[in-house]
């Protein structure tokens, strides 16, 4: 049986966890199973597992703060495992990602650690965290473009935002020549009317070209996208937000026509109408 490591260091004592785990002599025939690419899935897991605990974050209530501090322990182990992987074939250890970390963080603050003047807003420390970051990549001889930091397998929406976000840094925004909200409603309804050309009158009808459809329903969802950027706002977070609404509203709803689920007989579409309204109303008092 392995000696339970001291706590008195937390993060010494985690390390020293992973390595317990992954020792053949003693350790657990499920960690020692484990690999790099094995492990990617519960690391993306764990990491939208700790952003739902952000997004239901609330002040004072403590429930909140104590989920989002498990969350977070549960990033930092896929971290610290990923880690000790990498360790055991002598690529590099935890205290090396510490150490990278550090120094980049350094590197790309230099008007807190070095003598750079004139960055006085959140706005310039952005610009010059890019081109930091272009010397970066010149000296290690790898993206071509910034826009290649940006993860092929992010969500799509939040790429889209990222992507605004990054050009707009260089002074390449996106839709320059619109400043009023009536700007982004006409460009909003031109992106729908070209989606809306290549569909059916029907839903029952198939899509004549889906490839195209879904090209337009794109550039729609990416204006929308930039759009929000430019009033300051989350279109990843927003979504997030509704589809916690809807699932909260169709829980109420199963609640509610529970036996007759269990008994696979449907609710008719007026009364699924009806359970719909029901579970907005309760949505409203619940808030009030």
């Amino acid at each position: 049986m392995k000696k339970t490591p001291d706590l008195q260091n937390p993060i010494e004592a985690l390390l020293q966890v992973a390595k317990d785990l992954r020792d053949p002599n003693g350790g657990c025939p499920w960690d020692l199973k484990q690999t790099h690419q094995s492990m990617a899935k519960h690391l993306v897991e764990e990491t939208y597992e700790a952003i739902d605990a952000i997004y239901k974050l609330q002040e004072e209530d403590e429930r909140t703060w104590g989920n989002l501090k498990e969350e977070l322990g549960d990033v930092l182990f896929q971290v610290i495992f990923q880690a000790q992987l990498a360790s055991e074939k002598n690529k590099f250890t935890f205290q090396d990602i510490a150490k990278y970390m550090t120094e980049k963080l350094i590197f790309r603050h230099p008007h807190v650690y070095g003598d750079l003047q004139g960055v006085d807003s959140a706005e310039q420390v952005l610009q010059n965290w890019e081109k930091l970051k272009r010397t970066e990549r010149e000296k290690k001889g790898l993206e071509k473009s910034m826009l290649d930091s940006i993860p092929n397998s992010m969500p799509a929406l939040l790429k889209a935002l990222r992507m605004g976000q990054k050009v707009s840094r260089v002074h390449f925004d996106w839709q320059k020549e619109i400043h009023t909200k009536q700007d982004i409603e006409k460009k909003i309804q031109e992106e729908l009317t070209e989606w809306l050309k290549l569909l059916p009158t029907n839903f029952t009808e198939e899509v004549s070209n889906v490839e195209k459809a879904e090209e337009e329903l794109g550039d729609l969802l990416f204006a929308i996208s930039q759009m929000a950027r430019k009033y300051g706002l989350d279109p990843e977070r927003a979504l997030q937000k509704s589809n916690e609404k809807f699932r909260t509203r169709f829980r109420f709803m199963e609640k509610k026509f529970k036996d007759k689920l269990e008994k696979d007989e449907l609710p008719s579409t007026e009364e699924w109408e009806a359970a719909w309204e029901e579970a907005k109303k309760e949505e409203t008092k619940n808030r009030e």
